[in-house]
């Protein structure tokens, strides 16, 4: 990439970019206000308001979404008649789970074996770099040739749809001939990926009651109800014996056509233990890009320390349903109900609150900028040609953008390929990764301009 001013510049920018990455992760940006202080993820919304105004943005603002957090927007023109590209990223990051099993502090970002480790690095913080990168390259070689409207999204990780409401309330706001969404991230390392699908996702807090309080184990055990074993029941019930989701009705059989995922690569990438079989039957792009899967992920129950021995009165889980492209979401969730309110046993008491939900995207990866994506690419990742990946994740704004601009062009790429272990313990990115995917955004953008 050395022999082309965007790489050299870009390369240039590298050490900035990482004390500005730096700056962004040590904010405690979590959407969750019961766990962590609202004032975090402010600060870090102020944060790209200043690097917005610095870069020369118009009409720089914080929107306040009706989930009570906060966007940020801003525009900035380009030459008269062209075209407007959207770039998206989020602010916001999840939660750092068990800090004692990070190696280095999560809101820290610490260079190790040639990665830089942090809570949101690669998911989303480093994608408003990549951003900021792609227009600081083209700036310094000739100018940008497109008007760029910048919107950082404050509550992705928790699917309130905060922006998706916003931008249903302000249509014009958001407007642009292309969308490019830095939330996705290659195949792997080194090799250029958009991706063309996203599952979408339903989130369902799940209780179940029993008893008008907790009972004595030795007194009342094998005649009255259990609260907790009934939720293992409805639980296990929404897997087959192989692991394969199975919700009444939900047809879990589709497959996918386009680049696979080796079952040995798979294995090492999610840190399968020896032994331990994958769930599910058909490909591995099948099954997590393709087919609805279910997700317990937290329950309410005593811990094992300090439990005592009772029969529970009352139990609660957490459930995330993935939904891929062909299944509506709304659908999907209301199968997914019928279901829990179907298999839950012994007459028990069941409620159910929906708390979050997203369509599935497929994108259209015949147009013209997708065309100037590939050839972006290329330069930027020398000897390798792009390739189109689903992703099992959610991004709900993309059908938003899509549903409000029929039009538009939509392209995923960004920093969570399967090294960036996004939502876990120990988060990366690779510099490596962000230099070339800046390089690639910011000739894209030359690229589409002429098109």
């Amino acid at each position: 990439m050395s022999s082309n001013p965007v790489a050299e510049t870009v390369a240039s920018l590298m050490p900035r970019a990482r004390a500005e990455l730096t700056e962004l992760v040590a904010f405690k940006s979590v959407a969750d206000f019961d766990q962590f202080p609202r004032s975090e993820s402010e600060a870090a919304a102020r944060w790209i308001t200043e690097a917005l105004t610095a870069e020369g943005f118009q009409d720089v603002a914080l929107l306040d979404t009706p989930d009570g957090t906060q966007s940020v927007y801003g525009y900035l023109p380009g030459p008269e008649g062209a075209k407007t590209v959207l770039l998206y990223a989020h602010y916001d990051v999840q939660p750092p789970l068990d800090e004692a099993g990070w190696t280095s502090p999560p809101f820290e970002l610490t260079e190790r074996d040639g990665r830089w480790y942090g809570r949101g690095a690669a998911d989303c913080k480093g994608g408003v770099l990549m951003h900021l990168l792609a227009l600081r390259a083209l700036k310094a070689n000739g100018g940008i040739p497109v008007h760029v409207k910048f919107i950082a999204e404050g509550s992705e990780e928790q699917g309130t749809g905060g922006l998706e409401r916003y931008a249903e309330a302000h249509p014009a706001l958001l407007e642009a001939d292309t969308v490019v969404i830095g939330d996705a991230g290659n195949f792997r390392v080194g090799l250029p990926t958009v991706t063309a699908t996203l599952r979408g996702m339903t989130m369902m807090r799940v209780q179940i009651d029993t008893l008008a309080g907790n009972l004595h184990s030795g007194q009342f055990g094998g005649a009255a109800p259990d609260a907790l074993a009934a939720l293992i029941r409805v639980l296990d019930s929404l897997r087959g014996k192989d692991g394969t989701t199975r919700i009444d009705g939900l047809v879990p059989d589709a497959s996918w056509d386009g680049l696979q995922y080796d079952e040995e690569q798979f294995r090492a990438d999610a840190r399968v233990l020896e032994g331990v079989e994958l769930i599910g039957d058909g490909t591995v792009a099948d099954r997590i890009w393709a087919r609805p899967a279910v997700t317990v992920l937290g329950i309410d129950c005593p811990p094992v320390v300090g439990a005592t021995p009772s029969v529970q009165a009352s139990a609660r889980a957490l459930i995330s349903l993935r939904v891929p492209p062909g299944i509506d979401t709304d659908e999907a969730t209301k199968l997914l109900q019928a279901h829990l309110e179907a298999h839950t046993p012994w007459g028990a008491r069941l409620s159910t609150e929906r708390i979050g939900q997203g369509q599935p995207f497929r994108a259209d990866t015949t147009s013209p900028a997708y065309a100037a994506m590939a050839d972006a690419m290329a330069v930027a990742y020398p000897g390798q040609e792009m390739q189109y990946a689903g992703q099992g994740g959610s991004i709900p704004l993309c059908n938003t953008l899509a549903s409000l601009y029929p039009h538009a062009e939509i392209l995923l790429i960004g920093l969570s390929e399967p090294e960036a272990q996004i939502h876990a313990v120990n988060e990366s990115v690779s510099p490596q990764e962000l230099e070339r995917l800046s390089v690639a955004e910011a000739l894209f953008l030359r690229n589409y301009a002429a098109h």
